[in-house]
């Protein structure tokens, strides 16, 4: 579905890169603006033409045979501003429009989590340990979020996103918890095959 976008972009000469940057920027406007504003469907549609980018660029990445790592190193980094826009703009929305302090913390709670999670994977990764594990990984949160967001809003029946941001926050907390647990067994059973 997405290759006649990847060929094209490739044709134009257009990097994988650029592709991911702008992906981020178009996210992060549409969540920091439209949300901010309390227009929550037209921000999630406005998103979710952005999202696309992150299976694009690595999409092109493949095709071009791309060996560096930079690439995955940008996408990774800038996944946790699009994350923190995502979710920032959704707390402006509890702040500013819905008025609710709870929502507002939960939207907090589970950009912290997110921000954890791949903080988690990441570290260990370089100690050498396997942290792939998790009920709320990065594209769980975003459908999570981005759908009931919209027919919360198309519908008005709110309570979709108020059990929406209950479930990420929990799943979002689980997912920093298995996967300190997974890298502790790991961690314990290097220490006892050294001893």
């Amino acid at each position: 579905m997405l290759a006649p976008f990847v060929n094209l972009f490739i044709r134009l000469g257009i990097s994988p890169d650029v592709v991911t940057l702008v992906g981020t920027l178009g996210v992060s406007f549409g969540a920091l603006f439209f949300f901010s504003q309390g227009w929550v469907w037209q921000g999630v549609l406005f998103i979710t033409a952005f999202v696309f980018s992150d299976l694009v660029d690595g999409a092109m990445a493949r095709k071009l045979g791309r060996k560096d790592d930079f690439g995955a190193f940008l996408d990774s980094t800038l996944d946790r501003v699009a994350d923190g826009a995502l979710f920032g703009g959704l707390a402006l929305y509890f702040a500013w429009h819905a008025e609710s302090r709870l929502y507002l913390a939960l939207c907090l709670v589970i950009l912290v989590m997110g921000a954890v999670t791949s903080y988690a994977r990441a570290k260990a990764d370089h100690l050498g340990y396997d942290a792939k594990v998790g009920i709320a990984e990065r594209p769980d949160r975003l459908v999570g979020m981005l759908v009931p967001a919209f027919f919360a809003d198309v519908l008005d029946l709110w309570i979709l996103l108020e059990v929406a941001l209950w479930a990420l926050a929990v799943a979002a907390t689980v997912t920093v918890a298995q996967r300190i647990w997974v890298v502790r067994r790991q961690a314990l059973a290097r220490a006892a095959s050294q001893a």
